[in-house]
């Protein structure tokens, strides 16, 4: 699969002067730096650290003992949807020692897209608590780790979600899959914003299918 450091950096364009924050947040070891390496168009930033023996007693590894870095502050990359129109992608750091980072990474953000692994799905609530007192559109974006297949109402019920916040499957290696899910949220965003003009609350935009996202 493709990958951003395998590209070029792209130049932004002279033409772009709209820029619009997105913020990928869940749990520990979820899959939001590959999101942000697998989609951004230049080489992304990152804030990874290798993991030590020291941060066993603080983190909880349950699900990820194979993990060896994770991401301290935030990840950092970028995605052209137009001439005018740029994504600046946030991937937020998901232990629960760096959650305080969160509250200042939603400041001035479009909104954001909560990835989820369905094996450790309580890892989630805290994301999805923490946009909706912020007030902040999201989507739901369940990585495929290859663990057992849920229906998209039982991860609902799970997560508790509003039958309006879109629910998608995909593979955050993927840079097709990853660009859907942004197109998602951009989409479910612009249908609040014209739900919001016309005084009435916007019915949930079209979801990709599986087979779409894969």
């Amino acid at each position: 699969m493709d990958s951003a450091t395998s590209r070029a950096s792209a130049p932004l364009g002279a033409s772009a002067d709209n820029g619009l924050k997105i913020v990928v947040v869940g749990g520990f070891g979820v899959g939001k730096t590959t999101l942000v390496r697998s989609v951004s168009e230049i080489r992304p930033l990152n804030t990874e650290e290798t993991m030590t023996q020291a941060g066993a007693s603080v983190d909880d590894l349950t699900g990820v003992g194979a993990k060896t870095a994770t991401t301290v502050a935030f990840d950092f990359g970028r995605i052209t949807l137009d001439a005018r129109n740029v994504l600046y992608l946030f991937g937020a750091p998901g232990q629960q020692r760096f959650w305080f980072l969160w509250d200042r990474l939603f400041s001035g953000t479009l909104g954001a897209v909560v990835l989820v692994d369905t094996r450790r799905i309580d890892d989630s609530w805290y994301a999805i608590d923490r946009l909706e007192k912020h007030g902040t559109p999201f989507v739901v974006a369940c990585n495929d780790f290859g663990g057992p297949e849920f229906a998209p109402e039982q991860i609902r019920e799970a997560l508790d979600l509003d039958p309006h916040v879109p629910l998608v499957r995909c593979d955050a290696r993927s840079r097709e899959s990853s660009k859907l899910v942004l197109i998602t949220l951009v989409e479910h965003v612009a249908a609040l914003y014209a739900g919001a003009g016309a005084g009435t609350r916007p019915a949930a935009p079209a979801r990709a299918s599986r087979q779409e996202l894969v």
